[in-house]
């Protein structure tokens, strides 16, 4: 990390202890987070109902007989199509009925759990995104599988205070939620997040995770979560602080329990090797 992501000098790495100040998931990977007050995880899980489905964007090559990893470059999402930002879904994960507004257009409903539903719901989004789409939309999904950007990212942490160094630098507001992330921490010193080593264990609440890797951001974070337009250069900004234009962790559950809002979120140590 440069000096300029460090500008007191000062030693990142006893970071600060920490506050859960949001939790999300997103069920339609792209599309609209659900903000939780707490969520049970589980050792080695990923974070639950997240990413659960995803919409194709011409082949994928994806089956659901043999799911595999999907790059993002093959789905709708706002890294290719900004526009998804201005569908706004909402899914029922008890019944998966999927409700979807969007501009100018009639309100959907359906059941993402049957074909027909997927098939339905492909054909309204096609006739948003019209043009903006490159080849013909399908809903994927497969039992246990999850359309993440990284495979083994199971759950993903984005400290608050970076993201408000990131909005002084920039002289520009940014909304969290350009980096999608499930658990915003607060109380932690902007960047020390990132002098942790991957290894590092903190304990949230009863539950215990350990860090994987640093996220390593893309053009998604260029695209203002309400609007659908890419109006700021968060890469450019970020390439200043570190060279890896990382912000952010993946972690993985090492102790199963409930995190909740408001739970402090404190290092305990690293993994014994």
């Amino acid at each position: 990390m440069t000096e300029a992501g460090n500008p007191n000098g000062d030693d990142k790495t006893a970071i600060t202890q920490g506050v859960v100040d949001g939790l999300y998931r997103f069920p339609l990977k792209g599309f609209t987070p659900e903000p939780l007050a707490d969520v049970i995880v589980t050792v080695r899980q990923q974070f639950p109902n997240d990413r659960i489905y995803a919409v194709e964007n011409g082949p994928s090559g994806f089956t659901k007989e043999h799911p595999a990893h999907v790059s993002k470059s093959k789905l709708a999402v706002l890294v290719g199509i900004p526009r998804v930002a201005q569908v706004h879904t909402q899914l029922n994960l008890e019944t998966h009925e999927l409700t979807a507004a969007a501009p100018a257009m009639s309100a959907f409903q359906g059941n993402l759990g049957m074909p027909q539903g997927r098939r339905d719901f492909a054909i309204w989004l096609s006739t948003f995104l019209d043009d903006d789409a490159d080849g013909k939309l399908g809903v994927l999904q497969a039992p246990g599988h999850r359309f993440l950007d990284n495979p083994a990212g199971y759950v993903s942490v984005i400290n608050l205070a970076s993201v408000r160094d990131l909005e002084r630098r920039m002289d520009r507001p940014i909304n969290p939620l350009r980096f999608r992330a499930n658990v915003y921490v607060d109380g932690w010193s902007p960047w020390s997040e990132l002098e942790v080593p991957n290894g590092a264990v903190f304990q949230i609440g009863s539950v215990q995770v350990v860090i994987f890797k640093q996220i390593t951001r893309c053009l998604t974070t260029h695209v203002d979560p309400n609007s659908g337009i890419r109006d700021l250069d968060i890469i450019t900004a970020l390439r200043a602080i570190t060279p890896n234009v990382n912000c952010g962790l993946y972690v993985h559950v090492i102790r199963d329990g409930i995190v909740r809002r408001g739970d402090t979120v404190t290092r305990v140590a690293e993994m014994t090797r």
